[in-house]
C-alpha cells in the first residue's frame, strides 16, 4: 500500500442557500415537428413508450462533476434538471444552492459523484458581490420589497475601516428569506406567508473581505471568502446598518466552491453545444466531466492491491500490516490501479470502507484528470 499526500483545497464561502422557484425553464416545445411531417418511429429497443406515444430513453450511468457557470434567473434545482436531461443521467444533485439572482459556479454531481457532495459543501466559497446603498429590502437582495431607506452614503474610508469587523469568526443572523428550518418549516416559506421569522444569530467564519471597487456613491463591489453557512445577503444588510445607511445585494457571482474554481466552470450554452456534437458523433460528453475524486482533493489517497480492493469492494475491512502500511488515521479515499474504489476510515490497524464506488458507465475523459 502507498499513501499519496493530501492535495490543498481551494477556499470559498457557503452563503446564500435560498432556492426560490420563480422561473419556468421547461422545454418550450419549439422543436416540435409541423403537423404535415410524418412521425418517425423509434426503433431503439432501449426506449420505453409513454402516454401519448411519447418516447422516454432509459437513463444511464454517468459519474463525475460538472461545474456549471449558472446563468442569472435559473434556480439551482432547475440547473440540476437541465444537466440530468442533457446527460440522460440516472442521478444528479448540486453542492450548495446558488440563488436565481446569482451567477457563477454551481457544482453538479452526477451518479457516484453524489456520494462526495458533503466534501464540497464543507469547503470554502468565494463570491464577488455588489452592494447598493440607501435601501434595505426584506429579502436582503434586489428581488425584495423595500423596508427602509436612507439618504446617507458611506465613504471609501468608512467602508475600509469597517471591513475588519466582518473578518474572522463573527455572529450573523441569517436572512428571513433563507432555507433554514424553523419548527420544521423553511424560513422563506414562513416569510412569504407573512409570518414574523426570528432567526437566532450563529457563528460563521469570513476568511477575507475586501473592497474591490466603488463605481459611484450608490454602489460598492466586494469580494468575500468564507466558510460554510455564511450568508452574503446578511453581510450586505449588516454593513449597511453599521455604516449609517442601508444596503442590499444587487449583483452576486460565485467564483469558487471547495476545489472548483472559475477554470472548471462551463457555461450552459457551451455544454449544450458539446451535447449536440456528442449526439452527432463529433465529441464525447465525457469531456465535460471532472472525475469523481476531484471533490476529494483535500484528503489523502491510499493505493491498495487488487486483493485488498476485492475485500473493500465487498464491504469488508482490510488489516494494515507490514512496513509499507500507512501510519495515518482518519478519512482516506482508496484507489486500485489508479481508479477510485472507496471512501474509508483508517484506524486501529485496519481500513474500514464507508462508501464504495461503482464507476461503470460514462466517466470523465482521461485528460480531465489533469486540471489547470
Amino acid at each position: 500500500m502507498t499513501m499519496d499526500p493530501a492535495h490543498g483545497t481551494i477556499d470559498s464561502n457557503e452563503a446564500d442557500q435560498r432556492d426560490v422557484q420563480t422561473n419556468d425553464f421547461a422545454d418550450s416545445g419549439s422543436n416540435a415537428r409541423p403537423p404535415q411531417e410524418p412521425r418517425r418511429v423509434n426503433n431503439d429497443p432501449r426506449a420505453k413508450q409513454q402516454k401519448g406515444n411519447q418516447v422516454r430513453r432509459d437513463r444511464r450511468d454517468v459519474h463525475g462533476w460538472v461545474v456549471l457557470d449558472k446563468p442569472i434567473g435559473m434556480t439551482s434545482t432547475q440547473a440540476v434538471a437541465v444537466l440530468k436531461r442533457l446527460f440522460n443521467a440516472k442521478r444528479a444533485g448540486h453542492a450548495g444552492t446558488l440563488d436565481p439572482l446569482a451567477s457563477g459556479g454551481l457544482p453538479i454531481a452526477l451518479g457516484e459523484a453524489t456520494k462526495t457532495v458533503p466534501f464540497v459543501m464543507d469547503g470554502r466559497k468565494r463570491y464577488q458581490f455588489t452592494v447598493c446603498w440607501g435601501e434595505e429590502r426584506d429579502t436582503d437582495d434586489i428581488e425584495g420589497r423595500v423596508t427602509a431607506t436612507s439618504d446617507q452614503r458611506p465613504t471609501r474610508e468608512a467602508i475600509l475601516a469597517l471591513l475588519p469587523r466582518f473578518t474572522g469568526v463573527i455572529e450573523q443572523i441569517p436572512p428571513r428569506y433563507s432555507a433554514i428550518k424553523v419548527q420544521g418549516e423553511r424560513a422563506y416559506d414562513l416569510a412569504r406567508d407573512g409570518e414574523v421569522v426570528e432567526l437566532a444569530p450563529r457563528p460563521v467564519e469570513i476568511h477575507h473581505l475586501t473592497l474591490v471597487d466603488q463605481p459611484d456613491n450608490d454602489r460598492a463591489v466586494f469580494e468575500a471568502e468564507c466558510g460554510k453557512g455564511t450568508y452574503v445577503r446578511a453581510l450586505a444588510r449588516d454593513m449597511g446598518r453599521i455604516l449609517g445607511t442601508y444596503g442590499h445585494i444587487c449583483a452576486l457571482r460565485r467564483t469558487l466552491v471547495g476545489p472548483f474554481g472559475e477554470n472548471d466552470m462551463i457555461p450552459l450554452d457551451q455544454l449544450e453545444a458539446l451535447c449536440d456534437r456528442a449526439a452527432s458523433g463529433e465529441g464525447s460528453l465525457a469531456d465535460a466531466l471532472l472525475p469523481v475524486e476531484t471533490a476529494l482533493d483535500d484528503i489523502p489517497a491510499l493505493a491498495v492491491t487488487r486483493a485488498d480492493a476485492a475485500r473493500l469492494h465487498r464491504g469488508q475491512a482490510v488489516l494494515l500490516r507490514g512496513r509499507d502500511a500507512p501510519t495515518c488515521s482518519g478519512t482516506v479515499y482508496v484507489t486500485v490501479a489508479g481508479r477510485l474504489l472507496a471512501l474509508a476510515e483508517v484506524g486501529n490497524g485496519e481500513i474500514i470502507p464507508k462508501r464504495v464506488f461503482n464507476l461503470t458507465g460514462l466517466t470523465a475523459s482521461a485528460g480531465r484528470n489533469e486540471r489547470n
